[in-house]
């Protein structure tokens, strides 16, 4: 199974005053630290090498999760310091530091994902394309849409929503990508502040984005909301 890159180095700042002390993948879920959930996740998919990009209060993290040999993982970790360097930004970082294999899983530090890793990496292989995105036909239920996805391919994506494509923006990023390290080092310059939005969306500008359509909605911890929806969906499951 591919290697998986967690972003997990944002502020938090929807979860004020909690991530003042916290980052957000250590806020408590379910009487546990949520990056407990997330990583018994990947584990039980055989996701076991794990590279976190942690930023912000990165040391709590770090230190509760060590080398990640507690729940079966090798874990590595980038530490971007008091720079901010965006998501695209921290994955340069982790490339530069030799901890990204040449394809892996992106992941963010605040997402719950009960979507197939060997079904999604089967779907990229296939695709020939040097990035794939999962989506879900969200059609505004949760958070603004903002994809276009036909046959296999995400056709536009754009955070922006620009208004002549809104109509047809009926889908969402799920929260899991899969890049070629290729991608990053062509398109990330060395020390810039980056977004991985802004490199997804000029892909499927190219035409260079595979998509992986998942049926089941995503969980979050990063809004109050999305941390009592996640709390009642690990309860029903128990």
């Amino acid at each position: 199974m591919l290697q998986c890159a967690i972003l997990a180095g944002g502020l938090g700042t929807r979860m004020l005053p909690l991530t003042e002390t916290l980052p957000k993948a250590m806020l408590p879920v379910a009487g546990r630290p949520f990056v407990e959930w997330q990583l018994e996740l990947l584990v039980r998919q055989d996701v076991r090498r794990i590279t976190i990009c942690a930023g912000h209060l990165a040391r709590s993290l770090r230190d509760h999760v060590g080398d990640g040999s507690r729940w079966g993982a090798a874990v590595t970790w980038i530490d971007e310091g008091e720079t901010r360097l965006g998501t695209a930004g921290a994955l340069r970082l982790a490339l530069e530091r030799g901890a990204l294999d040449p394809a892996f899983f992106v992941l963010y530090g605040d997402s719950y994902l009960e979507v197939s890793m060997e079904a999604v990496q089967e779907q990229w292989r296939a695709s020939d394309l040097p990035a794939l995105m999962t989506v879900l036909r969200n059609s505004g239920r949760w958070e603004a849409s903002n994809a276009i996805y036909r046959e296999g391919r995400v056709i536009r994506y754009d955070k922006s929503r620009p208004a002549g494509l809104r109509m047809d923006m009926e889908w969402i990023d799920y929260g899991l990508s899969v890049l070629d390290a290729d991608l990053i080092a062509g398109r990330v310059p060395q020390g810039a502040v980056a977004d991985l939005a802004e490199v997804l969306r000029d892909l499927s500008l190219e035409g260079l984005l595979a998509g992986y359509e998942v049926g089941e909605r995503f969980y979050e911890v990063g809004s109050a909301e999305g941390l009592a929806d996640l709390e009642a969906h690990l309860g029903r499951r128990s």
